[in-house]
């Protein structure tokens, strides 16, 4: 196992309280993320430390984008766009009509076709699910029987799709086809080891090798595309959450953390946690994909 030099620097005093979701806007040369329980999404220029964010009115899983001003989003119990310009929000389609209250939606990326790809998560057991939102307006459900749908990405040559289940400290890795927008072949790509860490977020680099945040890990590991531990990154806060490459190299990894659910004993002790990082690597990210649609 590797290590990496460089250290992850704090770049804004974010104060989340469940930070989540970064994504890349190579259009506009932004970064979005999303504070899930306060409602946000934010804009961050990396160029000029410029920041804003906008008040979606509930709970926000993730964005991505959608077009020049326009991200899509997993809101709790449906999808919608979010115009960057004016704030305004458009409801697109209810995915939850039932609006389960031990069930919300989750993590989210578009895939290399410009597919919205969202999961949901549980409370009560494997009674989540991974949908796909589809450039004409169809949804489909992928997979039943997640406990907490999280981190996924595509490798490098479109081929592998990988997915998350926190609670089981599972990674896993399916067969997937571009052209027609499925999964198969599900198998465990990596399991996590951490005693009290489980994989929250995750991105991908160009060598095909996963970058997985460990939640109350304080740290972000980094997997071969075979799913060998390569590095460990430590963090300065407890609760990392998520990680995407940014910038015009795709070259910086940019980490979103979260304070929610810290007592005051482990907040002293992560006291920068639910702001935003920044770590210089010495290679480069996937980039981002658009919604289609």
């Amino acid at each position: 196992m590797s290590s990496i030099n460089e250290s992850p620097k704090n770049i804004l005093a974010a104060r989340a309280r469940l930070g989540e979701g970064p994504c890349w806007h190579s259009q506009k040369q932004l970064l979005y993320w999303v504070d899930i329980y306060n409602h946000r999404v934010h804009e961050f220029d990396s160029s000029t430390g410029e920041h804003k964010f906008f008040d979606v009115g509930e709970v926000v899983g993730c964005v991505a984008p959608a077009g020049t001003n326009r991200l899509i989003m997993a809101l709790r119990h449906r999808l919608a766009f979010l115009d960057t310009k004016n704030g305004e929000v458009t409801p697109i389609v209810d995915v939850e009509p039932e609006k389960p209250s031990d069930i919300r939606l989750n993590d989210g990326k578009c895939d290399p076709a410009g597919r919205f790809w969202f999961g949901s998560m549980s409370t009560s057991g494997p009674r989540a699910r991974l949908f796909r939102y589809d450039p004409d307006g169809s949804l489909q459900v992928v997979l039943t029987g997640l406990t907490v749908s999280n981190g996924l990405g595509w490798s490098p040559d479109q081929k592998t799709f990988y997915l998350t289940d926190s609670p089981l400290k599972k990674i896993y890795a399916f067969d997937y086809d571009v052209k027609r927008g499925d999964i198969s072949h599900q198998r465990v790509f990596a399991e996590i080891d951490i005693d009290s860490g489980v994989p929250d977020g995750l991105t991908v680099d160009r060598d095909g090798c996963i970058w997985s945040a460990i939640w109350d890990g304080w740290c972000i590991v980094k997997f071969d595309p075979t799913g060998k531990e390569m590095a460990r990154i430590s963090m300065p806060v407890q609760r990392p959450t998520c990680c995407v490459f940014g910038d015009r190299d795709l070259a910086t990894l940019y980490i979103t953390t979260a304070s929610v659910g810290l007592s005051e004993e482990e907040i002293q002790k992560s006291f920068y946690s639910g702001d935003l990082f920044s770590l210089a690597t010495n290679t480069s990210g996937m980039p981002t994909y658009e919604f289609a649609g």
